[in-house]
């Protein structure tokens, strides 16, 4: 079942690649709960079926990194990349699209998350195995307060200028 508005996001976790050491991370994989991760803050995630996409590469993070002080202005404390691949990938994705210090890129490698919030997109007949669907969401303290998804093949309602609006 797709996690819907007013829901609260499922405990599980997921991983970032950490460039440099810091406070609790080491340099490479990290593996964070969602829920230490929300708890308390405002979040815009957005959601995307793989890294290095045309789409996702070239329109979707694009519009997150062009939104990125607007978003912050309104009170968003993170934005999320999301995207069901391995760390490794995420972490040279963000370096490809400069997105450090403004976008985190958390990978769910095995799907599993996206499986639990109900975006998971089977693309196995088309050799991507399983993915998320393209989406965006607002979560306030670990509650979904907007959700946005896409239909297949669209980028229409997910983009960082939409969750500018929604946010007022």
């Amino acid at each position: 079942m797709t996690i819907k508005i007013g829901d609260r996001l499922p405990t599980g976790t997921v991983q970032e690649f950490i460039e440099v050491e810091g406070e609790g991370c080491t340099v490479g994989p990290n593996t964070f709960k969602v829920e230490d991760l929300v708890k308390g803050r405002k979040i815009a995630i957005f959601g995307l079926p793989g890294a290095f996409t045309p789409t996702c590469s070239a329109k979707h993070v694009p519009s997150y990194l062009a939104a990125f002080d607007k978003l912050k202005a309104k009170g968003v404390d993170e934005i999320w990349c999301f995207s069901v691949n391995d760390p490794f990938v995420m972490g040279a994705w963000s370096r490809d699209q400069k997105a450090g210090g403004k976008i985190r890129f958390m990978a769910d490698g095995s799907a599993a998350y996206s499986k639990q919030i109900g975006l998971e997109l089977d693309l196995v007949a088309r050799g991507m195995g399983m993915r998320c669907q393209r989406f965006s969401m607002l979560v306030d303290d670990g509650v979904v307060k907007s959700l946005n998804v896409e239909g297949p093949g669209k980028f229409e309602v997910s983009d960082g200028e939409t969750m500018l609006k929604q946010l007022g």
